[in-house]
């Protein structure tokens, strides 16, 4: 993984977004007119209460789902207007993912799961090894890497699941709530590493959180409410 300066460039454009979901034959707006704009090597806190469109933002602007209108654009890619298959093949490259729950593949090794994104992209088994193998070290679990999910920690699994994340070198880290099933502690010792990743290797983060405490570690705090940005 190398490490990537580009601080201070633009790297997410966010303009007149809006966003709606139908429920039981109601329109509901998720995000209205939202226009958000980050920084290469920004560590972003998305904040706000439950149902305020915060996960809804982020994954869109992962490609996850698409705008109602409204134009997203990542690192020069107008990514709004992609099929599903260039889509897939953009966030291969582009981002990494860190969720609440680890989604470990149980019967795989922390390697294997580690190096399971890089099976969709042109390398050599051992070039795939490499990369797990240090990915693993970055995140401190260098002699885990044969250890099963059910063999770690909830903190292990977790950094397992960020050495996954990094393991292709993306432009953007997304992280929806990472410490949401963690104690204190461990939540602590994960915010911590992904501070070392925005620091150290210049990772541009967004992270939903509703834990003010967790929001301290980032270097800009965004707050959404009812679909708006607010501040």
């Amino acid at each position: 993984m190398k490490e990537q300066d580009l601080t201070g460039q633009t790297l997410i454009t966010v303009n007149h977004l809006t966003k709606s979901y139908t429920r039981a034959a109601e329109k509901l707006e998720v995000l209205h007119d939202v226009s958000v704009t980050v920084q290469s090597g920004e560590f972003v806190a998305l904040m706000g209460p439950s149902g305020s469109g915060k996960t809804t933002l982020l994954n869109i602007v992962a490609g996850l789902d698409a705008p109602d209108s409204g134009e997203v654009i990542v690192a020069g890619e107008k990514i709004a207007t992609f099929s599903e298959d260039q889509l897939a093949d953009w966030r291969a490259q582009n981002v990494g993912f860190i969720f609440q729950f680890y989604n470990l593949l149980p019967v795989l090794t922390a390697l294997e799961n580690v190096s399971l994104p890089l099976s969709l992209l042109p390398m050599s088994k051992q070039e795939r090894e490499e990369r797990a193998r240090f990915a693993l070290e970055v995140v401190g679990l260098a002699d885990r890497h044969k250890h099963f999910p059910a063999q770690l920690s909830g903190g292990q699994e977790q950094r397992v699941a960020i050495a996954r994340a990094i393991v292709s070198d993306p432009k953007i880290l997304v992280a929806d709530e990472p410490t949401g099933d963690l104690d204190r502690s461990t939540a602590t010792d994960i915010l911590e590493l992904l501070r070392k990743l925005n620091q150290e290797y210049k990772k541009t983060i967004l992270m939903v959180t509703h834990d003010p405490a967790a929001a301290e570690y980032a270097s800009r705090r965004l707050h959404l409410d009812k679909g708006r940005v607010v501040d």
